[in-house]
Protein backbone atom coordinates (compact mmCIF):
# COMPACT_ATOMS: atom_id res chain seq x y z
CA UNK A 1 0.00 0.00 0.00
CA UNK A 2 1.65 3.70 -0.57
CA UNK A 3 1.08 6.85 1.38
CA UNK A 4 0.57 8.63 -2.51
CA UNK A 5 -2.63 7.43 -4.39
CA UNK A 6 -1.47 5.73 -7.70
CA UNK A 7 -2.91 5.13 -11.07
CA UNK A 8 -4.41 2.12 -11.43
CA UNK A 9 -4.59 -0.09 -14.96
CA UNK A 10 -8.19 0.59 -14.47
CA UNK A 11 -8.17 4.54 -13.82
CA UNK A 12 -5.24 5.48 -16.32
CA UNK A 13 -5.84 7.29 -19.19
CA UNK A 14 -4.80 7.07 -22.44
CA UNK A 15 -1.57 8.45 -21.84
CA UNK A 16 -1.19 6.86 -18.90
CA UNK A 17 -1.84 3.36 -20.80
CA UNK A 18 1.09 4.12 -22.92
CA UNK A 19 3.26 5.05 -20.06
CA UNK A 20 2.59 1.51 -18.04
CA UNK A 21 2.48 -0.56 -21.89
CA UNK A 22 5.99 1.25 -22.38
CA UNK A 23 7.45 -0.15 -19.01
CA UNK A 24 5.63 -3.36 -19.34
CA UNK A 25 7.91 -3.67 -22.61
CA UNK A 26 11.41 -2.62 -21.67
CA UNK A 27 10.73 -3.98 -17.65
CA UNK A 28 7.65 -6.53 -17.75
CA UNK A 29 5.93 -4.64 -14.92
CA UNK A 30 4.96 -1.12 -14.14
CA UNK A 31 6.99 0.78 -12.11
CA UNK A 32 6.00 2.57 -9.05
CA UNK A 33 7.22 5.76 -9.90
CA UNK A 34 5.57 5.14 -13.43
CA UNK A 35 2.47 4.72 -12.04
CA UNK A 36 2.77 8.42 -9.84
CA UNK A 37 3.74 10.14 -12.81
CA UNK A 38 0.99 8.95 -14.28
CA UNK A 39 -0.94 11.57 -12.59
CA UNK A 40 0.54 14.02 -14.58
CA UNK A 41 2.15 12.58 -18.10
CA UNK A 42 3.34 15.90 -18.88
CA UNK A 43 5.56 15.74 -16.03
CA UNK A 44 6.98 12.61 -16.76
CA UNK A 45 7.63 13.41 -20.11
CA UNK A 46 9.59 16.58 -18.49
CA UNK A 47 11.63 13.74 -16.09
CA UNK A 48 12.41 12.06 -19.08
CA UNK A 49 13.65 14.88 -20.77
CA UNK A 50 16.21 15.98 -18.35
CA UNK A 51 17.28 12.56 -18.01
CA UNK A 52 18.32 12.55 -21.38
CA UNK A 53 19.82 15.88 -21.16
CA UNK A 54 22.23 14.95 -18.23
CA UNK A 55 23.29 11.94 -19.71
CA UNK A 56 23.13 12.01 -23.41
CA UNK A 57 27.18 13.29 -23.52
CA UNK A 58 28.27 11.55 -20.55
CA UNK A 59 29.89 7.90 -20.31
CA UNK A 60 26.88 5.37 -18.85
CA UNK A 61 29.49 4.29 -16.17
CA UNK A 62 30.41 7.98 -15.30
CA UNK A 63 26.36 8.49 -15.27
CA UNK A 64 25.73 5.59 -13.07
CA UNK A 65 28.89 6.17 -10.39
CA UNK A 66 27.66 9.64 -9.98
CA UNK A 67 23.60 8.17 -9.51
CA UNK A 68 25.27 5.80 -7.12
CA UNK A 69 26.78 8.47 -5.14
CA UNK A 70 23.99 10.69 -5.11
CA UNK A 71 21.87 8.20 -3.76
CA UNK A 72 24.35 7.28 -1.02
CA UNK A 73 25.07 10.85 0.22
CA UNK A 74 21.13 10.88 0.28
CA UNK A 75 21.09 8.03 2.43
CA UNK A 76 18.57 6.57 -0.11
CA UNK A 77 18.82 3.09 -2.11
Amino acid sequence: MTFIETVTDDSASDEATKLFAADRARLGYVANYTRLFAQRPNVEEARRQLLVAISQNMDPRRYELATVAAAHKLRSS
